[in-house]
């Protein structure tokens, strides 16, 4: 093996994994980041942790390769922090931070505190590298269990703050695996016996659903999941992670079901005699706390993890497999069925969906001022280019983006944050990072872009030519229900204080950080500026001054909009 130092082989590990941008906060692993100045490695240093992490899973998401962020050790639990919304959300990433010697240990060291079991909860790996002699291992190890199974971050701690020990000289071998360089690094088959059990329950329905996860996007299996619906005549759901399954006006799509959902899915799921779920971990929110399907639906599950099959529900058949491998073999087996069969349910459904869209098209084209978010929705959904990209916040902008924005062609896509409000500006930069030559539009709200906005100078800095749409209502209004409730019906006193901001003009901040600003207070403006955004090849703020009393509608529910079954995440 070649004598070289830990930095050169962590440098020539990176470029061999095909990793061609690390987010970061200095300082750390100075040495290796010296070592890639001749390498096609972008290296974005960030204004903070989380958005590094955020970065990081954005990219992972829109690449399939492994996100890398790292930090030195008094970052480290802002970069966990930064972790939770790329492990619920299956995103292969690899967090890479500093930490104690043995020497320092116990004795109050500057900056020091022993954080490494913050990752336990956030990370599929959790791994001490002590001496540089372990690197090469541990580093293939972390591409390994990121981009295997079902993918997900692991996390790294090199010994001292800074990460001097890869500074050191050894016999070391910056051997790549390339099969670990993107997901899924492998494609389980089913057992066929499964295969052909599934296709008897399904056969036997009268009225199934397919609900499509975010595996069906990290498979790329959005074509077998249509194909197989089109051949069995099945209306099909997506969670938010698989929005861009299927197109919106297809015959056989319903929308987002769940929490934050279209009322027509949660409909149809309500009626289903049989839910197939496809890479989807059955939680919560794409539920609505487990009310679509109700209890006592027969429900198949196919999954990479065996760990979730039958989780949140008494599966009738459970198949484990990749689910676009899973889905050819269940697509060459099936016979087709007659539309004729299905017809009466297929029918059904359609109408709950066209029911729906009259209800809400007078939102989606109001001329109101302050705009409604619905017309922003609608604006977004009718410029996006045929290649575009949608990344959303969370909360109201999770909501919104669900109900109504439509993807119209099949190279659109769309990511989500699990959770974490704030996650949508720096992780469309990530997006946009992975995908250059492709337009990412993210939908915020002002709460949202407030956690990060200093990464409008990152996005400048490094031309990272993102459209971010700012739902401006100077509030966190989903709190104002909230807080109505709080104070027995009608707020009182200061209690704006807790939900509302000054009135901020997000353009010029933008025009302050050397970025694009465009401030809209008309919706028969937002067509043009959006476009225009779009095509400038620039980072571009686009602050939209909206209503500030628009509130999204609670999920439907069999007996109306139950205000307890909503979860709230954010603003």
């Amino acid at each position: 093996m070649p004598k070289m130092s830990g930095a050169r082989l962590f440098a020539e590990m990176m470029q061999g994994y095909g990793v061609s941008h690390i987010f970061f906060v200095p300082a750390f692993l100075l040495k290796a980041f010296a070592e890639m100045e001749d390498m096609p490695i972008r290296r974005i240093m960030v204004h903070g942790e989380k958005a590094a992490a955020y970065m990081a899973d954005g990219y992972a998401r829109a690449s399939g390769k492994p996100g890398i962020c790292m930090a030195q050790m008094i970052g480290a639990s802002n970069l966990a922090a930064g972790l939770r919304d790329g492990f619920m959300a299956g995103s292969p990433m690899i967090a890479i931070t500093g930490g104690p010697t043995p020497q320092s240990r116990y004795r109050h060291a500057y900056q020091e505190v022993d954080d490494v079991s913050q990752f336990d909860a956030l990370t599929k790996f959790n791994a001490q590298v002590d001496t540089v002699t372990r690197l090469p291992d541990l580093l293939r190890q972390a591409f390994r269990v990121a981009t295997s199974g079902a993918p997900g971050p692991v996390h790294l701690r090199i010994q001292s703050h800074l990460g001097q020990i890869t500074e050191q000289e050894a016999d070391l071998d910056p051997l790549v695996e390339n099969m670990y360089r993107r997901a899924p690094a492998f494609r389980p088959e089913p057992e066929m016996q499964r295969v052909h059990d599934a296709l008897a329950v399904l056969a036997a329905a009268k009225r199934p659903m397919i609900v499509a996860g975010g595996g069906v996007i990290r498979s790329d299996a959005a074509p077998e999941v249509v194909e197989l619906a089109e051949k069995l005549c099945i209306p099909v759901a997506t969670s938010l992670n698989a929005k861009a399954a299927i197109l919106d006006a297809h015959p056989l799509a319903v929308g987002v079901p769940g929490a934050y959902s279209r009322d027509c899915a949660n409909r149809a799921l309500h009626e289903a005699d049989l839910v197939f779920f496809i890479g989807s971990h059955t939680g919560g929110q794409v539920t609505n706390n487990w009310m679509f399907p109700p209890p006592g639906t027969k429900v198949i599950q196919l999954d990479i993890d065996p760990d979730e099959l039958g989780r949140n529900y008494p599966n009738a058949v459970s198949v484990l497999g990749d689910a676009k491998a899973a889905l050819r073999r269940m697509i060459d087996a099936a016979p087709r069925r007659s539309p004729e069969t299905t017809a009466q349910w297929t029918q059904r459904v359609q109408q709950f969906v066209a029911g729906w869209r009259a209800e809400n098209a007078p939102m989606r084209n109001s001329d109101a001022s302050p705009i409604r978010p619905e017309r922003i929705c609608k604006e977004i959904s009718d410029v996006l280019p045929a290649n575009g990209v949608v990344v959303s916040d969370t909360g109201h902008a999770g909501i919104w983006t669900a109900r109504m924005v439509d993807l119209k062609h099949p190279g659109q896509h769309y990511f989500r944050t699990g959770g974490s409000l704030g996650w949508g500006f720096p992780a469309a930069l990530g997006v946009k990072c992975a995908l250059p030559d492709r337009p990412v539009v993210c939908f915020t709200g002002d709460g949202g872009f407030y956690y990060h906005i200093a990464e409008l100078e990152t996005a400048r800095r490094h031309n990272i030519n993102a459209v971010i749409v700012v739902n401006n209502n100077s509030a966190l209004n989903q709190e104002i229900k909230l807080n109505d409730a709080a104070y027995g019906g009608k707020q009182r006193g200061r209690a704006e204080e807790m939900w509302r901001f000054p009135d901020v003009n997000f353009a010029k901040i933008a025009e302050g950080f050397g970025c694009v600003g465009i401030r809209i207070e008309k919706p028969g403006d937002l067509n043009d500026a959006l476009k225009r955004a779009i095509a400038m090849k620039k980072p571009v703020v686009v602050d939209v001054v909206t209503d500030m009393y628009a509130i999204a509608p609670h999920p439907w529910t069999p007996s109306g909009r139950d205000f307890h079954s909503y979860q709230k995440t954010g603003a």
